[in-house]
């Protein structure tokens, strides 16, 4: 296992030269800051409202790579007082998804800084958010000695055909996509990283009912208090040293966690899954995206009589999709 991450931090340092900055506003960066890193390609129509989120909940800058689009993406956030942004034309699927150019920007800006990695479309929930920002979360995690914090993702959906679900630039996603499936989730360990692998949900039992176990991951650790030591493995699925994928309690008791809300599942995913299944980049030769691409044809309507209806934190923790652990 260490021989695997010095790999990988090699790997990160050797991607650094695929990365050009376009505005760097990282030495406004303060020793207790907290910082987020995300990968973005053409979506533009997104960042408003993901910027107003996580600005609201505390997070003090913003680190993102920018990977070849042409919508506009890169000159907006350009124009941001509190990010940075370099952008790139390499291969996504040559940078481990990513994963590599999130290593370096990690280990180069956020050493020693709590750090939030999430994709575009996905909003961060934890307990009190409603009440309490980041900080206080990141304040009783320094003071219980815990160094990562674990999520499951939860995949929104709108009442009817998400083709009718229009998203407009600034708005709140969960506002045409609030519903959510309670259950229908299978949780096993990663034998190798140790860290739990979730699947279902309603990508699981619309986009592949015929085969569950090729449906994505719901298993995430987004919030890490960063050291250059550390590395992402698989997105945000499981990292190096393997201690940091200890996010739950293998005892029987209960660990504090959170949930990333998935907007993933409106009007937009159309245009992406086409998109990404010709561009060949993702995972699997983008066969998750494949199967969006051929199903979504046939207008697959998510929400059925076991759908919830989001509320808020408290709600998620009732269903056991997230819990408050020992935190008051």
């Amino acid at each position: 296992m260490r021989l695997r991450r010095k790999r990988r931090i090699l790997r990160c340092l050797r991607k650094q030269r695929e990365l050009k900055p376009v505005r760097d506003n990282t030495a406004a960066i303060q020793p207790n800051d907290v910082l987020l890193a995300c990968v973005v390609r053409n979506e533009k129509i997104r960042l408003p409202y993901l910027l107003s989120y996580y600005r609201t909940r505390g997070v003090n800058h913003f680190l993102f790579v920018e990977n070849n689009g042409d919508d506009g993406t890169r000159e907006y956030l350009a124009s941001q007082s509190d990010v940075s942004v370099w952008t790139t034309s390499a291969s996504y699927k040559k940078a481990t998804y990513g994963v590599d150019w999130v290593n370096y920007l990690l280990r180069t800006y956020a050493h020693g800084h709590w750090a939030l990695t999430v994709d575009p479309d996905e909003f961060f929930v934890y307990p009190f958010c409603d009440t309490r920002p980041i900080q206080a979360l990141t304040d009783w995690l320094d003071g219980s000695f815990i160094r990562s914090f674990g999520t499951m993702l939860i995949d929104m959906y709108p009442e009817g055909p998400i083709e009718e679900a229009k998203y407009q630039p600034g708005q709140n996603p969960f506002e045409i996509a609030p519903w959510f499936d309670p259950g229908n989730y299978m949780i096993t360990q990663n034998p190798t990283y140790r860290n739990l692998w979730i699947q279902g949900g309603p990508r699981a039992r619309v986009f592949f009912r015929d085969n569950p176990s090729k449906a994505p991951a719901l298993n995430k650790i987004p919030l890490v208090k960063w050291n250059k030591r550390y590395v992402y493995v698989s997105s945000t699925h499981s990292l190096l040293p393997r201690g940091l994928n200890q996010v739950y309690d293998e005892q029987g008791g209960e660990k504090a966690s959170g949930a990333l809300l998935h907007a993933k599942l409106i009007d937009t995913l159309g245009d992406k899954a086409r998109e990404e299944v010709q561009r060949g980049e993702h995972y699997r030769t983008s066969g998750e995206y494949r199967a969006y691409a051929e199903q979504l044809e046939d207008r697959p309507v998510f929400w059925n009589k076991w759908s919830e209806k989001y509320l808020n934190w408290r709600q998620l923790e009732i269903l056991g999709l997230m819990s408050k652990g020992n935190w008051a």
